[in-house]
């Protein structure tokens, strides 16, 4: 006979196992992601540290600038770096004298020898010119972006030879990143950078880098990194980081105004 009762009671029972079994698949699933994403965090962290291992820091940038394989010009940056995305480039190319890119955050100014006041710009300007500045002075992902694991996959290297890596997809968190995307693969083993690609906010393919390993005060680094033109192939760069030092500026050093008052400063 059917008892009405005992059957909402073995229901409510069953249901409650099954909300429990869900919530605790839920949380299973939300913590296996978090573990993936704090994972991929410390692997963009690590690959950082492989360009910018100092939190204050100058960098002596020499740019080659290339087209149809034919070396055109090159041109050196002296960029000074400090902690919540905050750069300090100088021009010290004779061509290029007097000129400073100033990124405060997402807030760009460029200072011009013969300007009365700091020019402001947007993310998108700091790409433009012969070398992006924004490629110059970013050294740092992690700060920028939000990265997921994406797959494990071969990459063949101009030897020829065949490195596992892992590939990131890594998206803009702040307004003022260089990029809007950049697809990232790191080396399987020790998560060094092997190449990434870089898009614009349009989702078009604006480069390929590729980074080169190299010693510096015997430790693994990057030590230079080379952007081939995907809008014109015709053009290559060649950005070498000859020298990195702990250097920490004076805060007037991050004023645009201070700076447009003081444009001999030398730094």
């Amino acid at each position: 006979m059917f008892n009405r009762n005992r059957f909402l009671i073995t229901l409510g029972k069953q249901g409650l196992t099954f909300f429990s079994l869900m919530a605790t698949l839920s949380m299973t699933s939300v913590t296996a992601f978090a573990q993936q994403s704090l994972g991929v965090d410390e692997m963009i962290k690590q690959a950082d540290l492989y360009r910018m291992e100092e939190d204050s820091a100058k960098v002596i940038s020499l740019v080659s600038l290339f087209e149809h394989q034919e070396l055109d010009k090159t041109r050196e940056y002296h960029v000074y770096t400090r902690p919540n995305r905050e750069s300090l480039v100088v021009f010290k190319s004779q061509v290029e004298a007097g000129q400073k890119m100033l990124m405060l955050g997402d807030n760009y100014w460029l200072l011009m020898p013969k300007s009365r006041r700091p020019i402001r710009i947007t993310p998108m300007q700091k790409l433009l010119g012969e070398a992006s500045v924004g490629d110059i002075s970013t050294l740092t992902w992690s700060e920028d972006y939000q990265g997921e694991l994406i797959n494990s996959e071969g990459v063949t290297l101009e030897s020829g030879n065949v490195i596992q890596t892992n590939r990131l997809a890594l998206s803009a968190a702040t307004s003022g990143a260089s990029y809007q995307k950049i697809d990232l693969w790191l080396d399987e083993t020790n998560n060094f950078p092997i190449k990434a690609d870089l898009y614009l906010r349009s989702g078009k393919l604006a480069k390929q880098a590729w980074f080169e390993a190299g010693t510096r005060d015997d430790q693994l680094r990057v030590v230079s990194m080379t952007l081939f033109d995907q809008i014109q192939p015709a053009k290559k760069t060649i950005i070498e980081y000859k020298a990195i030092e702990a250097v920490e500026l004076d805060e007037k050093y991050y004023n645009p105004a201070y700076l447009t008052r003081n444009k001999s400063v030398d730094l």
